[in-house]
């Protein structure tokens, strides 16, 4: 599958309603998959957890994160992130970055909605955590868009010798 470029990463990133996955790792070492909310800015990924959430105590406990963030619909973009998650405001700083916040919420919600939901739920304290994309591993990619190869669809490393779309390809995605 072809890489998005930086210029195609940085748009999908922007596109609203996009839900992100984060696993975290528990003391046990297990993982734990949650979607949330994010916002891309200043070159990190942002996020919001509330103060109990179980996915802030493994932060605090492991520092160690993975992101997942994917369009369901074509050209099926995908952006992977995987390092370490930093907490930028402890819980109970709300007021120092609620702006952030506010922006996150109105990627997923109208302005008014937006507004009324942080407004409504100030009393509720939470965590601003982010991680960095200079300084994590970023993988992204995308299926073959118009007279890219077929053949793109998958890294060359999964198909065998004999692969059918080694010709002509169906025109499976149009």
């Amino acid at each position: 599958m072809p890489k998005l470029t930086p210029q195609e990463r940085e748009e999908f990133l922007d596109v609203r309603m996009v839900i992100c996955n984060i696993a975290t790792v528990d003391q046990s070492g297990a993982p734990l998959v949650t979607p949330i909310w994010y916002i891309c800015e200043e070159n990190r990924i942002w996020f919001t957890p509330r103060q109990h959430s179980e996915w802030l105590k493994h932060i605090r406990n492991d520092k160690r994160i993975a992101l997942s963030i994917d369009e369901p619909d074509l050209p099926y973009r995908k952006v992977v992130v995987r390092g370490n998650a930093r907490i930028d405001f402890e819980v109970g700083n709300d007021d120092e970055w609620r702006d952030r916040y506010r922006r996150i919420a109105m990627r997923y919600l109208d302005d008014v909605d937006a507004n009324g939901y942080v407004d409504g739920t100030d009393d509720q304290p939470r965590a601003l955590c982010s991680i960095g994309m200079e300084d994590s591993q970023v993988r992204s990619w995308r299926m073959p868009t118009d007279d890219e190869p077929y053949q793109g669809i998958w890294a060359k490393r999964y198909w065998t010798d004999e692969a059918k779309v080694s010709g002509d390809a169906p025109k499976l995605f149009e």
